[in-house]
């Protein structure tokens, strides 16, 4: 780490677990605190570390993860995260809330469904293998709901079958666990076409 408790735009990008686009566009919309250097930018830790938390204060009264939804903020992509492991929807919740995406979660493919059903999500990442109703269930469904909603799969099953009709239902991407943040993040804008 730098001196006196500043970090620089690498480290910040490892410290946040995101990817450059989203440390930029978070410094364009003054919502992560940097001090512009000559050519660069340098971040003081303790002001990165107040930041992410009233980040996470914010998104735990914001980011719904039961039948309470959140308040979609106007003009920011809303996701649906579906995944049965409860560290992976937190995980994916908060990188994707950092990029300010607004984020719902479900724990399964029926209350994925039940979601789906009545709120327009600009995206679906969703597990593959999962008690009750699958990933591709899901998948097959919100196309019937909204044909042309970019889906990523996130999946730590992969077969070569389930790659296949994963290709053949249009997925944007095809994620295997473990993943990699920065990968979630970058799949993401794609779909979504940023």
């Amino acid at each position: 780490m730098a001196e006196e408790g500043f970090l620089t735009t690498e480290e910040v990008l490892e410290y946040l677990q995101v990817n450059l686009r989203t440390v930029y566009r978070l410094i364009k919309a003054g919502k992560i605190p940097a001090v512009r250097v000559g050519r660069q930018w340098r971040f003081r830790k303790r002001d990165i570390d107040a930041w992410l938390e009233s980040q996470r204060s914010r998104s735990g009264r914001g980011v719904a993860t039961s039948s309470r939804q959140a308040v979609p903020v106007a003009g920011r992509p809303r996701i649906l995260v579906v995944d049965d492991e409860s560290a992976i929807r937190e995980l994916l919740s908060k990188t994707l809330a950092l990029a300010e995406y607004d984020v719902d979660l479900a724990p399964d493919g029926r209350t994925a469904l039940e979601r789906l059903r009545i709120i327009p999500y600009d995206l679906l990442i969703t597990d593959l293998k999962m008690p009750g109703i699958d990933g591709l269930t899901v998948v097959r469904e919100a196309r019937r709901l909204k044909a042309d909603i970019p889906v990523l799969i996130i999946t730590g099953f992969s077969t070569e079958a389930s790659a296949i009709e994963a290709v053949n239902l249009g997925v944007s991407g095809y994620l295997t666990k473990p993943f990699r943040v920065p990968r979630v993040l970058a799949a993401a804008a794609k779909a979504l076409g940023e």
